[in-house]
């Protein structure tokens, strides 16, 4: 168990831990204003450090909230978001007395990518008067927590992400058709951090459909435990929204997991998210 640093390792903000190895909030910083270079150096680093940053108070418009996400990288827009939409970066998600959350699942964003996500920043729009929270894993912390026989093992093992396990459904689509768009993807079940240079477990109950070369049997075995690590509360944070409330994980690092306890009132939030790179892991790092 690899605890974070210090929040005096960051000076132009102040960083409030909310766990030992997992997220911090960020306080004294304005995200409405034009943020220098080395300001938005130090938010990465911080993103690196914790996994997870929030910012309370930010009263910003969804065009800030997309020239903030673009700080960190090109944008990605997910299939989900209707075409005619006049922000296409933006994935608007509402749960209420139609629809309940369906998130609540522990999940790493779009590993259904050949690229997938480098992170996620996630804006409050419109909240319930008491739920909703989102809990984050820290994955790497759920690897480091493997026996050493069995990270021997699962650092040798691919698996395939699968779009059409969540989003067939949701979409309304022909889950061929789905994956005839957006094919399979093989990622390594631990993923080297292209970053940090870190090892995490990088396989999830949403998108992750089976451990290529074993048997149904078996891979269904290794995902059951696998899964289970980020369900220690040890290595998780629980984040209570208000408006005006902002989440950014790395999902290179990271899982999370929507509460789904406010139903039938209203939780309207807004995702934007950065692209990422093809997973890979480096025994040598």
């Amino acid at each position: 168990m690899t605890q974070h640093p210090a929040a005096s390792s960051f000076t132009r903000f102040e960083t409030r831990p909310l766990s030992p190895l997992i997220g911090a909030e960020i306080h004294g910083i304005d995200l409405a204003q034009d943020l220098d270079d080395a300001m938005i150096a130090d938010l990465r680093q911080a993103l690196l450090t914790y996994k997870v940053i929030f910012f309370r108070d930010q009263n910003i418009s969804r065009a800030q909230h997309i020239a903030f996400a673009r700080r960190f990288g090109p944008l990605e827009i997910h299939p989900a978001t209707p075409a005619d939409q006049v922000d296409p970066e933006v994935l608007r998600i509402t749960h209420g007395p139609n629809s309940r959350g369906r998130e609540n699942a522990w999940h790493s964003d779009v590993t259904w990518r050949p690229e997938p996500s480098l992170g996620s920043i996630l804006r409050a729009i419109e909240l319930p008067p008491v739920g909703g929270d989102t809990l984050f894993a820290d994955m790497y912390d759920a690897y480091e927590a493997l026996s050493p026989a069995m990270k021997a093992w699962v650092e040798t093992l691919k698996a395939e992400h699968d779009i059409a396990r969540v989003f067939a459904g949701r979409l309304g689509a022909d889950a061929d058709a789905l994956r005839a768009k957006y094919p399979v993807q093989t990622h390594p079940v631990v993923r080297t951090h292209p970053e940090t240079g870190r090892r995490a477990l990088y396989v999830n109950t949403g998108f992750t459909a089976r451990i290529v070369g074993l048997s149904p049997k078996e891979s269904d075995w290794l995902l059951a435990h696998l899964y289970a690590q980020a369900a220690e509360p040890e290595r998780q944070c629980r984040f209570r929204w208000a408006p005006h409330c902002i989440a950014f994980w790395d999902n290179r690092s990271s899982q999370h997991y929507a509460a789904s306890d406010y139903f039938p009132q209203v939780r309207t939030m807004e995702r934007v998210t950065i692209a990422g790179d093809k997973p890979f892991f480096d025994p040598s790092r």
